[in-house]
């Protein structure tokens, strides 16, 4: 398709600046609402590409948007550059090295994410320019994606209000548009208060908060086998108390991440958690507190926006990886167990190959398991914009998330390769929607009838600040 062909050759003549964007954004790690140097990277660049930048956009520090054109529809390209801590890792190397210990690293690929997103917005403007076409393209550099919803406050903040379609991307084993599922979710602070005593002259005296927040969790635990199958719950102790068992704990926290198919079945979810809780102290009269730290919507999918992005990735073809890139996928490989291998496939509904490093095809529309999800922010933006997500191919099939094998692979040739992929197909499925107002009509009257009335409850209390630093929160 010329037009697509057009605005895939300025992706190849940016990309080199993008590759050392994502490069340079993995050599800094930075976590949630901590991005200050990735967030100044990304507005520089946006400002040598001629956008007209806001910096701390949506009243977030780490939050930035570039904007480019005067009229007509709004398209926003939106990338990430949150890292996740103690997930440091040498690049290139298959083996688990430290850079620094227990330091920060990019094990989700969010350096990659948010670098090709904005070579994507980067070639629609430039496109725009060069063909006289009316239409605004934003990037926006969102934070915090993991554990932080940043997303969803910019969507409460109104940043998304005059926005007519959002495209994203995250990076995969494979390339494709899978199914649009993911978990509704909310993390939670549950903060008892007991009364401390002497553990063994007066134990008597003491009101344990310590064993509340394990009652607590046996209570959740025993709850499991009656809420929904497809619901998640984690939980971690963040306070024990102390360190002396000769004192009865006055105080002990818990944080709880408790996830659901949708924001109904989520809310009910919240609301037992809650009432566990209210026993656990009741059963160790202590009283607790809880407080809403995030939480994300579940995706809603738009059928228009996926079956455009998917002719777009249909005509582009896979990305091409050379023998080069499939040796060094090889040693990652090795790695890994079978099991992780086979599961890669599984996630998207492919059939296992033998000596099949990296991907060589596009998985077709709507394929995977839509049992193995987990959550993103992006949720709760689709909920009030019509939104559409690929998979970009940029790592070993086989490699889990979260893993130094993936922040390994981060700065390798095939994730370059995988984010230009990527880019391509965004940037030509934004030039088709402004072209076409049409195909924007259809996706929004698509999000409409799946909302079937169902008004946005954004899982993130209006009175709930951003989890920022505690130097950024005072």
């Amino acid at each position: 398709m010329k037009n697509s062909n057009a605005v895939w050759d300025i992706v190849e003549g940016k990309r080199e600046a993008f590759f050392a964007l994502s490069d340079q954004i993995w050599d800094m790690p930075e976590t949630n609402y901590c991005e200050y140097r990735s967030a100044e990277a990304h507005a520089r660049q946006l400002e040598s590409e001629g956008f007209r930048v806001e910096r701390a956009f949506a009243g977030l520090p780490t939050a930035v948007m570039g904007e480019a054109g005067e009229s007509g529809p709004v398209i926003a390209i939106l990338g990430e550059f949150d890292a996740l801590p103690g997930m440091s890792q040498e690049a290139g190397v298959a083996e688990k090295r430290e850079v620094t210990s227990n330091g920060n690293g990019h094990g989700c690929g969010h350096n990659m994410l948010g670098a090709g997103s904005m070579l994507a917005a980067a070639a629609v403007k430039d496109f725009l320019a060069a063909n006289g076409l009316k239409g605004r393209v934003r990037y926006y550099g969102c934070p915090a994606e993991e554990g932080g919803s940043s997303k969803g406050f910019m969507v409460r903040s109104g940043a998304f209000d005059d926005v007519d379609i959002a495209i994203c991307w995250h990076p995969a084993a494979f390339a494709g548009i899978n199914n649009p599922v993911s978990l509704a979710c909310n993390e939670l602070n549950f903060h008892f208060t007991g009364r401390a005593s002497h553990a063994s002259a007066t134990p008597h005296l003491g009101r344990s908060a310590l064993d509340a927040v394990e009652l607590m969790n046996v209570g959740v635990n025993y709850m499991r086998e009656h809420m929904p199958s497809t619901a998640r719950i984690h939980y971690a102790v963040t306070d024990t108390g102390g360190h002396a068992p000769n004192v009865v704990q006055a105080r002990a926290a818990v944080r709880y991440l408790i996830r659901a198919r949708n924001l109904p079945e989520l809310h009910a979810l919240v609301a037992r958690v809650k009432k566990v809780a209210d026993g656990a102290a009741l059963m160790t009269e202590t009283s607790v507190r809880s407080e809403v730290i995030s939480g994300d919507a579940n995706l809603v999918g738009n059928g228009p926006l996926e079956e455009l992005m998917f002719a777009n990735l249909d005509r582009l073809g896979p990305p091409v990886f050379d023998e080069a890139d499939r040796a060094t996928a090889r040693k990652f490989q090795e790695t890994m167990s079978a099991e992780d291998i086979t599961a890669s496939y599984q996630r998207f509904g492919l059939k296992a190959k033998k000596d099949q490093p990296l991907c060589e095809e596009i998985f077709p529309l709507y394929a995977g398991d839509s049992t193995i999800v987990g959550s993103t922010d992006v949720g709760s933006v689709s909920w009030v914009v019509p939104t559409v997500q690929m998979r970009g191919a940029t790592y070993a099939i086989g490699t889990p998330g979260h893993s130094w094998q993936l922040v390994a692979q981060g700065k390798l040739p095939a994730a370059h390769k995988g984010t230009e992929h990527a880019a391509k197909v965004m940037a030509s499925t934004a030039i088709d929607l402004i072209r076409d107002p049409a195909l924007i009509e259809a996706a929004k009257a698509d999000l409409k009838a799946r909302l079937d009335g169902t008004p946005f409850v954004n899982p993130i209390p209006d009175d709930v600040q951003p989890p920022l630093p505690e130097s950024e929160a005072q």
